[in-house]
């Protein structure tokens, strides 16, 4: 072919060429969507290509928030962090809220996004003047995607900061925890930071029971996705039992005061309060030394209300019985060097029943030699008092014990010195001497009585508890408990001085003292408790400052009026027949 006839033709190729192209791409899209299996390989190649290629996307996009410290990703993170810490309401036994979150609002920035930082710290500082100017302008003067400007922040100041107009300032929705009743409970309650997380009390312990979890798995968002709390606490008594000791506690001129209130039956804690206190809702003061729960962390002898463990003891032993008798001629024993005294000596042979009436110092240490060192040592321990004694509320102490525990330390703690407990592992040790001899764990969580059975002790016989309530009641007659007799509440109970040790030597003129009182005493329910650290004399006592004159009168309060609302009505006759045994066997003064 000549060159001429050569570029003729080509010009005619290269058009046959150009029709052809939009041929085969039409003739490939038919066989991709061709429905035919021979021509399927293509189409399959291109929808795995798609989805391939959406999942890297998708996955990119991930890592990307994952790891990049944008402002997005730090606003939500900060968001979803406030907004998840919400937590369950907490109510007494009758279903009053004692703790519940409300809906708050709280000022947050992003400092890269906020293009006058001075400005912007002027402005703000002007609207929210608590705040520290060089602090926040420091804050605005990172490059970080998120600062707290101010947390928990009023209506009217979320209005002002708005109308403020700062681009980078925002508002983040929290959970706010609040008491609606004050310091009631504060101790029992505990409370939680600026952040919804439990710092004491029962705040602490729903926490510990995976609350914490909960909130960063983004399953609790808010209050009602979660079960209330029922505590075992009754408020309308938790309001009078702190009344009286206020009332007390500024009559006898103390330093400080507590009590409780416990079911004997179930270990539930009716009531519990400890002064000085605090308002958990603006807890400030709550980390001050002289604000601890006295009943839970406070150990401290118990003085002669340990005479109640010490008759148990010797009954339950079989080293005595109810018409034992021990001498307390002269006044006084001797240990070496050391001498121990009665307090309101009789000089005469007391029976069981008058050691305890009596508060016999002599008769008591009698009575616990008979048992032995470690006879004495093994029943307090089965009465928990050797051991940290722990309820729901974190706080606890362990007990004081002495270093080297021989015949006069046993003599010593037979009427409540030389050994220091927390109130409350006294008071289940008392609980467990007149319910029938069955200790049990106290609880501040409201317990069914067939739980409470399930996790409860024989530790003494059921005829030494009635003997324990048929001297405790015939010390609310004639002994020292007349003080908290009411009348209709047929009253059992016990005192207990004990001087302060101040510098390792006890202090004469410093008393810790106690009260504790079974209602009724025939078939107790509920077990009181008062408690006044150095009380002093007044007019009507005489300048005494010994327990029945302050702990004791306080307690017989709180029985007037903590009854009525507990659901015992008075009885203005005698039970018949209230101790069946002890008649029996002729117990002094059961006739």
């Amino acid at each position: 072919m000549t060159e001429a006839q050569v570029s003729a033709a080509r010009p005619e190729q290269a058009e046959q060429g150009q029709e052809a192209a939009p041929s085969s791409r039409l003739a490939f899209l038919r066989d991709v969507f061709r429905m035919s299996g021979e021509k399927s390989q293509p189409r399959v190649g291109l929808v795995i290509l798609g989805f391939s290629a959406l999942f890297i996307a998708i996955t990119g996009r991930l890592v990307m928030l994952a790891t990049l410290p944008n402002e997005q990703v730090g606003l939500r993170r900060a968001t979803s962090n406030a907004i998840s810490a919400a937590r369950p309401d907490i109510v007494d036994r009758n279903g009053v809220v004692l703790a519940t979150d409300v809906r708050s609002v709280s000022v947050f920035a992003e400092p890269r996004n906020i293009i006058d930082k001075d400005e912007a710290t002027e402005l703000l500082t002007a609207v929210l003047p608590d705040l520290n100017a060089k602090e926040l302008r420091d804050k605005l003067g990172t490059r970080k995607g998120f600062v707290w400007v101010k947390r928990e922040i009023t209506p009217r100041q979320q209005q002002e900061v708005h109308r403020l107009g700062i681009p980078g300032v925002g508002f983040v929705p929290e959970n706010k925890r609040v008491y609606p009743n004050g310091p009631a409970a504060a101790h029992v309650l505990g409370f939680a930071n600026i952040d919804n997380v439990g710092i004491a009390g029962i705040e602490k312990y729903i926490d510990s029971q995976g609350l914490q979890d909960l909130n960063g798995a983004g399953l609790a968002t808010q209050a009602s996705d979660l079960k209330p709390v029922v505590l075992s606490i009754d408020l309308r008594v938790q309001h009078l039992l702190r009344d009286e000791l206020i009332k007390g506690m500024e009559k006898y001129r103390a330093l400080a005061a507590a009590g409780a209130i416990m079911d004997v039956n179930t270990g539930e804690m009716i009531a519990a309060a400890s002064l000085p206190d605090y308002d958990p809702s603006n807890p400030v003061d709550a980390q001050e030394k002289d604000r601890i729960n006295r009943i839970n962390v406070g150990v401290y002898e118990m003085g002669s209300t340990f005479k109640a463990l010490t008759v148990a003891m010797a009954l339950d032993s079989g080293k005595a019985n109810i018409n034992s008798t021990y001498s307390t001629a002269g006044g006084m024993m001797r240990f070496g060097r050391q001498v121990i005294r009665e307090y309101h000596g009789t000089g005469r042979t007391l029976t069981v029943p008058e050691v305890f009436v009596h508060s016999s110092n002599m008769g008591s240490v009698k009575m616990a030699l008979s048992v032995g060192v470690e006879g004495h040592k093994a029943f307090l321990r089965k009465m928990a008092q050797l051991d940290r004694m722990r309820t729901e509320l974190p706080e606890s102490a362990e007990p004081i014990l002495p270093p080297r525990w021989g015949e006069l330390n046993t003599a010593t703690i037979a009427f409540g010195h030389g050994l220091a407990v927390a109130p409350i592992q006294a008071l289940a040790a008392v609980g467990a001497l007149v319910n029938g001899g069955k200790l049990m764990t106290p609880t501040y969580i409201k317990r069914a009585p067939d739980d409470a059975e399930r996790a409860s002790v024989r530790v003494i016989k059921p005829e030494t508890s009635e003997a324990m309530r048929y001297i405790m009641r015939l010390n609310g007659e004639r002994g020292s408990a007349r003080k908290a007799d009411v009348p209709g509440y047929f009253v059992g109970g016990k005192t207990g001085t004990a001087e302060k040790v101040i510098n390792g030597r006890y202090a004469k003129n410093k008393n810790f003292t106690t009260f504790m009182a079974i209602v009724p005493a025939d078939k107790p329910r509920y077990l009181f408790l008062a408690i006044y650290d150095e009380p002093k004399g007044y007019a009507e006592s005489g300048g005494y400052s010994t327990a029945a004159w302050n702990a004791g009168v306080t307690t017989g309060k709180l029985v007037e009026r903590a009854a009525p609302i507990l659901g015992l009505p008075p009885r203005f006759e005698p039970p018949t027949a209230p101790f069946p045994l002890m008649a029996r066997l002729g117990a002094w003064g059961s006739r």
